[in-house]
């Protein structure tokens, strides 16, 4: 392990870009977001280091000389411990310098970044240029585009624009455990050539290859409408929903999110709204089309609203007032934990079949109540996935949310669900992969990672669940 740090520090030499300071590897190797189990890595590679697909591989051949794993670094918004260090000693290769637009091709609809850029960055970046673009894929706050792929995220816009593996990303080039260098594929915008091995990356979670460079697929700007509609329970909102997209207007339906009672309590109670909410199940509508369009949608949700007992219908009357709508169902964290001071979140997340998500929330709300936990509920009630925001305040109460995020994951499985909408695998969730996905999926999961990186250097750990083929561990 010296002799890797050494190699690492004289291949990199300047003052801060590797680090072995305590703080700096606890930092990197542990998440205030996650409590899964973890350790510390060995080393940081900073974020001063790397700034090009030439400086990975470097450190990628120093990993393959030492067997010493190596688990890329950004975002750090990930919640299933994705970037947490190995037991035996690790890299943390932190990308989340590697953060430039490299190309923008507006008459194409696409552009070429490296893996550390933030979506946020993107799209504020197309907008002050003037170009009618955007990339729809919009997960947490600071999330950048190589975490965005390794854990398959989607966000608000999945109902309409669909997830990370639908086509917005075009192709991508890695860095392989052996060194080498691929490009998925070119940058047209389709292809039949061979497999689709841009998709093979999305969702590998670091574990196949670190992702230096992506060529996004971008939209165009529509104008958009934001309204909000109260409900006397879940399950009439998502029959609204199901409703709404079932006609000819659910195409212009861009977001539908849906906050429960607790939520919206949360919200008031956390001070960042002028003028309360109603405390009841609330959807979040944004409505997307040219001014007749929009208009001619709104008629329809609202009617279709009311029909399934919708108390409460309106609209943003300024785009400041939708922002601030919109914002506070992206902050859904930050509004929780400011509403009960002193304690922590666990947050999770799974994915139903639609007609499945009221059986599943309305599980879920009376498990949080009988376990006498404080939680809210946040969800893309038009894909049927959905966020548990589950709030503890000391080991006990944290050992009581583990139970009843064990129960929620089983619950959403037996619903012909996932264990996973949007978060990911990591280590939180690997131990449902089997249940789900059966054993002969797994072990082709784990052939796939064997054959591509047969040293198991790659992000270690996390992903594949425990397999009798397989070792678990790097290889000396």
């Amino acid at each position: 392990m010296k002799l890797a740090i050494d190699e690492l520090c004289a291949a990199f030499p300047g003052p801060n870009d590797v680090s072995t300071d305590p703080d700096t590897l606890r930092t990197y190797g542990f998440s205030e977001n996650s409590y899964h189990p973890a350790s510390p890595h060995s080393v940081v590679v900073s974020h001063f280091e790397p700034k090009s697909t030439a400086d990975v591989v470097k450190i990628v051949n120093i990993s393959r000389k030492y067997r010493m794993p190596i688990t890329p670094y950004s975002g750090a918004t990930s919640l299933e411990g994705h970037t947490s260090g190995f037991e035996s000693g690790s890299i943390c290769l932190d990308m989340s310098g590697m953060d430039q637009i490299l190309e923008i091709h507006e008459s194409d609809s696409d552009l070429i970044c490296q893996s550390g850029t933030r979506w946020e960055d993107i799209n504020m970046t197309l907008k002050e240029k003037g170009i009618p673009l955007f990339f729809p894929l919009d997960p947490g706050p600071g999330a950048t585009i190589g975490g965005m792929i390794g854990t398959g995220c989607s966000g608000t816009n999945a109902v309409r624009y669909g997830t990370a593996r639908a086509e917005w990303f075009l192709n991508l080039t890695a860095v392989l455990p052996n060194g080498e260098v691929i490009k998925t594929r070119s940058r047209a915008r389709k292809s039949a050539a061979g497999f689709d091995i841009t998709k093979l990356f999305i969702g590998a979670e670091g574990t196949l290859g670190i992702v230096t460079e992506v060529t996004l697929r971008l939209a165009p700007v529509v104008p958009t409408k934001v309204a909000m509609a109260q409900f006397p329970d879940v399950e009439n909102a998502v029959s609204a929903v199901q409703e709404i997209l079932n006609t000819p207007y659910g195409p212009h339906i861009q977001c539908v999110e849906l906050l429960d009672d607790n939520m919206m309590k949360a919200i008031n109670t956390a001070g960042l709204v002028d003028q309360p909410f109603p405390v009841e199940d609330t959807l979040f509508f944004k409505i997307q089309g040219d001014p007749s369009s929009i208009q001619n949608t709104s008629k329809a949700v609202r009617s279709i609203a009311k029909k399934h007992g919708s108390s409460r219908f309106e609209f943003a009357s300024t785009e400041q007032e939708a922002d601030d709508l919109w914002q506070n169902r992206k902050y859904a964290l930050m509004s929780t934990l400011a509403a009960y001071p002193g304690t922590r979140c666990w947050t999770t997340d799974v994915c139903v079949p639609v007609s499945c998500l009221p059986q599943l929330v309305y599980e879920t709300k009376k498990d949080l109540a009988e376990s006498g936990v404080q939680g809210t509920i946040v969800g893309h009630v038009g894909d049927g996935n959905f966020h548990a925001l589950m709030l503890f305040r000391n080991d006990e109460e944290l050992s009581t949310v583990n139970d009843l995020v064990h129960r929620l994951v089983h619950r959403a499985i037996a619903l012909d669900g996932t264990c996973t909408g949007e978060h990911g695998v990591g280590v939180g969730k690997k131990e449902y992969l089997i249940e789900e996905l059966g054993e002969g999926t797994v072990e082709l999961m784990w052939i796939i990672k064997r054959a591509v990186d047969p040293d198991n250097l790659f992000n270690p750990g996390k992903l594949y669940p425990a397999s009798k083929k397989s070792e678990g561990v790097p290889k000396k």
